[in-house]
């Protein structure tokens, strides 16, 4: 490589924050791998390989699958990769969703200590590792008591099974109690200029307890970068997407004409909608005082090198304060199910 390459390179790359106080050092945007097997309609397997090998180059480090992502083929296609990059990567995954083999759009959710202990050994035979680097309950079943899931989470930990902890969509009280059981390290759920619910109590609670945020779908699940505009209308059959209230018939068409601010922003800056909407998110590191690594996902390595320059765009004050009143305008939920989410829960 020149050096003007090497120089290029170090240009484009972004930099890095850590998860918790004790949490991994990783690039400052990760990347959402479930799109890669499922969920978006038909995708490209070699675009996809050469996707998380761009990303490693540009500094995006924390890379994010579940066992549920396929069931469990993410977790095998992520397999080669992880193992060719091993000692640069930050590897999460998740357990904790159940899926029905004869209703696609079914969720259950298991949170017991003997389920948690079947998941991970799943999990690390399906990935070919002997550590998860991070390792996140996927969904909370109130049912369970969080000693109980949180403790055997634990107990990985201490057998090397498992290096960090993490949680998805669960409230302030609930993150606060799970913390007191065991450390964690970053708290993951759905945030982005359209989606706020999470500043209600999580985020206050994560700064307060040095938890660092990982939010999904910081693009609206793309919705924010204009790539469609009504799901019914645009998108392939079997793309989740469809069965999402907000991206659909009336909603959907009102929730497009929120975008204006996004692009009026975008177009003072030379940027796209998406980069605009990736800079907010990355700015609430500043405004609430966390780590936020948002984990934009993606099957293209141009969208990689989009969404990483991002991470170069700082937003004003005046820009914030257009961006500031989208969220309170959105119509229709994230989910058509919300009980699954910690929204479902405050």
């Amino acid at each position: 490589m020149s050096t003007e390459q090497n120089a290029r390179r170090t240009t484009e790359q972004i930099g890095t924050t850590r998860l918790g106080g004790d949490g991994p050092e990783v690039g400052v945007q990760g990347l959402g791998c479930m799109g890669m097997s499922m969920a978006y309609g038909p995708t490209d397997a070699d675009a996809a390989r050469a996707t998380l090998e761009r990303a490693l180059e540009l500094g995006v480090t924390l890379y994010d699958t579940a066992d549920m992502y396929g069931s469990g083929e993410n977790e095998r296609f992520l397999a080669p990769f992880v193992r060719a990059h091993r000692d640069e990567i930050v590897l999460a995954t998740k357990f904790g969703v159940v899926l029905d083999p004869d209703d696609p759009l079914a969720r259950g959710v298991r949170n017991d200590a003997a389920y948690v202990r079947t998941c991970v050994e799943q999990s690390l035979r399906r990935l070919g590792v002997e550590t998860i680097d991070l390792y996140y309950m996927h969904r909370r079943d109130p049912q369970v008591p969080l000693e109980e899931s949180v403790g055997a989470m634990g107990e990985l930990v201490r057998e090397g099974k498992v290096r960090h902890l993490g949680l998805s969509e669960v409230t302030g009280s609930e993150l606060r109690a799970a913390h007191a059981v065991h450390p964690i390290a970053a708290l993951q759920s759905e945030w982005s200029v359209f989606s706020r619910d999470v500043e209600e109590n999580a985020v206050d609670a994560a700064r307060e307890l040095g938890v660092a945020f990982v939010p999904y779908s910081p693009l609206g699940r793309g919705f924010l970068t204009g790539s469609f505009s009504d799901a019914d209308k645009e998108l392939t059959h079997d793309d989740f997407r469809r069965h999402q209230p907000r991206f659909t018939g009336a909603n959907a068409a009102a929730n497009a004409r929120l975008l204006e601010p996004l692009r009026d922003v975008a177009a003072a800056h030379g940027a796209t909608p998406g980069q605009v909407a990736l800079a907010w998110v990355q700015q609430r590191q500043t405004v609430h005082g966390l780590p936020v690594v948002p984990i934009p996902g993606t099957r293209r390595p141009g969208r990689v090198e989009e969404n990483t320059a991002a991470t170069r765009i700082t937003l004003t004050e005046d820009e914030l304060a257009l961006l500031e009143p989208i969220a309170a305008r959105v119509t229709g939920t994230r989910y058509a199910d919300m009980s699954l989410t910690s929204a479902g829960r405050d």
